[in-house]
């Protein structure tokens, strides 16, 4: 094969299969690719290249013997930084965490190897997994591979760009306000926030514990529901996590069509003021497309859609407050040298450990939780989120899915947004999904005229994942 790092997972499966290639070849393809492109994008934080040999050296023994762990044997993914993969490094792209290394594996790493995938290095991200931008890592800034004066979004801004740039034919993410589509859009690449419950958060570095939520970044819808078949499902170790069958996906693409499919269209998120025109065209000819693919529109409502960005950072920073007071210097991670007394050592590693974005998400949630406050913001933004998820019931009583943009514009430059509110606002067309706990996939639709990619966002109910790929497959199709 001429270029290996172009390929998709299903590709690479079929070349290993066919034992046109071997897992060491693909692995060294990607990792060369890394080398070769990764000065200038930064796209990881680590990659041990000896494990990942080791591994694709494992995998090839068992295709040789005739007993590969699945069709997927060999294929390698790159990880966030705050998903456990034992015995490597998982910083969460914080100095609080930066020699910490994981002493076991997360679920969705443990599904992943028992179907032969391999990790593969530790992708950038937003500290904690607390920005839209990737400019809030400790370590080093992601450029976006379609233009490296942008930013390549957040918080999974390593994992999207990682993908885009052929440094991996996937990747492992997690979506708390939209981290996974919001730069698979800004990077023209697949993302999935699956249903909240679907996958396990086990071994998830938590963020907002009823927000976060594992999916993958891929070039293809296809290898999304490839990957959705591997890491959902049950998990005994994830008490939030569902006890529904989980998969087929993949082998259901063969029967996607939208014909009759009822497509419902948002009017709160097209009349937002400061949609760019590109965006706005884009999400315009993706309509279009489907309604020639079959599909009939209809306009529908959600009301509460103008609360969703106060509630969602309610909700967010008051449960980051509260995981993060485990990082006190005490137990692991970064302890200051410069403490004298047990309360220093608490206020130093902290006031030194973690970055602005972070205490800053930390300090509005405990705010939002002290006495006094409790009830006048966090009670009360339960209680509209409770408001938005019955909104998207009543809508999906009108049609089966709804289409939005992902972003209001493209990718911008690094610095543009050095105003906190200008860049939570990145996401809002992105945070309701997560405060309601359906699933969405934002899709490569377009590019502007400078070339920038364009994102279009579908939103199905709970558990509607095969409905989300058959719509997503049928207009990448076409």
């Amino acid at each position: 094969m001429s270029d290996l790092t172009q390929l998709s997972v299903a590709q690479c499966a079929e070349l290993l299969n066919g034992k046109q290639i071997s897992s060491v070849e693909l692995c060294k393809a990607f990792i060369d690719q890394v080398k070769r492109v990764d000065p200038t994008i930064q796209a990881f934080l680590a990659l041990e290249e000896d494990r990942v040999l080791a591994a694709a050296g494992e995998s090839d023994k068992r295709r040789a013997a005739g007993s590969p762990l699945s069709a997927w044997d060999g294929i390698p993914i790159g990880i966030k930084d705050c998903i456990s993969v034992k015995d490597e490094r998982c910083s969460c792209a914080s100095k609080i965490l930066e020699n910490f290394k994981a002493v076991y594996d997360a679920g969705v790493i443990r599904k992943l190897k028992s179907s032969g995938f391999i990790p593969f290095g530790r992708t950038n991200m937003d500290e904690f997994a607390m920005g839209s931008s990737c400019e809030n890592s400790a370590f080093q800034k992601t450029r976006n591979p379609r233009n490296p004066e942008c930013v390549p979004g957040g918080s999974s801004g390593g994992s999207a760009a990682a993908v885009a740039a052929n440094e991996v034919p996937a990747a492992l993410a997690s979506d708390t306000g939209g981290s996974i589509r919001q730069p698979a859009a800004f990077c023209g690449v697949v993302g999935l926030k699956p249903t909240y419950g679907r996958v396990s958060r086990f071994g998830l570095v938590a963020f907002a514990s009823s927000l976060d939520q594992i999916g993958p970044i891929t070039k293809t819808v296809e290898d999304s529901a490839i990957l959705l078949d591997t890491i959902g499902g049950h998990d005994p170790n994830d008490c939030t996590s569902l006890e529904t069958e989980c998969g087929g996906f993949a082998e259901g693409l063969k029967n996607a069509s939208v014909k009759g499919l009822r497509i419902g269209l948002p009017k709160e998120y097209y009349e937002l003021e400061g949609m760019s025109d590109s965006v706005r065209r884009c999400a315009e000819e993706a309509i279009e497309t489907f309604r020639k693919l079959g599909a009939e529109t209809v306009e529908v409502s959600l009301p509460h859609t103008k609360y969703s960005m106060a509630c969602y950072y309610i909700v967010a920073t008051a449960e980051a407050s509260a995981n993060l007071a485990r990082f006190d210097g005490v137990r692991y991670g970064y302890r200051s040298p410069h403490a004298r007394d047990v309360l220093e050592n608490y206020m130093k590693s902290r006031g030194e450990g973690f970055g602005t974005e972070v205490k800053r998400r930390i300090m509005l949630g405990t705010y939002v939780l002290s006495s006094g406050y409790y009830d006048a913001y966090y009670l009360k933004a339960q209680k509209v989120r409770t408001l938005i998820r019955r909104d998207f019931e009543n809508a999906y009583k009108q049609c089966d899915i709804l289409l939005t943009p992902v972003t209001p514009a493209t990718a911008f430059r690094f610095g543009e947004k050095s105003d906190p509110l200008q860049m939570y606002l990145s996401d809002v067309f992105t945070t309701s999904l997560n405060l309601s706990g359906n699933c969405g996939i934002s899709i490569p639709a377009g590019k502007d005229p400078n070339g920038m990619p364009i994102g279009i966002q579908l939103m199905a109910p709970a558990l509607a994942e095969q409905l989300l790929f058959h719509t997503a497959y049928a207009f990448e199709r076409r």
